[in-house]
């Protein structure tokens, strides 16, 4: 994929109900979802999903396709496919392998309500 589209995906994913709703589709597999059960999910209005549908549709990250009367809203995977494998071979390609591209945990001294002692001075 190039840089541009790249850009327009993480784009469009980075709106809070625009992730919801793509989440909602990578999990409902290749069936798909209408808008009217995408919309009971996550609790959206009609007209604010289809907003935000159009938006993740022209980003590539969403296929719909017409069944009868009905919409079909299906996540494309080689799109998202596309994004994930920008990130980690632009991103992590030297400093990490693919499989190990995770954050490593750092100690987190506990917090206490005690004055620090002070150091003694020598004389």
């Amino acid at each position: 994929m190039e840089s541009e589209q790249i850009i327009t995906a993480l784009e469009a994913l980075a709106q809070e109900h625009r992730l919801a709703a793509f989440r909602a589709l990578v999990k409902a597999g290749p069936p798909g979802l209408t808008p009217s059960v995408l919309s009971e999910k996550l609790a959206l209005p009609a007209p604010t999903l289809s907003f935000h549908l159009a938006q993740l549709r022209h980003a590539g990250l969403v296929n719909v396709t017409r069944d009868g009367r009905s919409l079909i809203y299906v996540a494309n995977y080689d799109a998202m496919n596309g994004v994930v494998a920008f990130l980690t071979e632009n991103c992590c390609a030297d400093a990490c392998a693919p499989a190990s591209c995770s954050v490593k945990p750092t100690k987190v001294k506990e917090k206490t309500h005690e004055t620090p002692a002070r150091a003694r001075r020598r004389a």
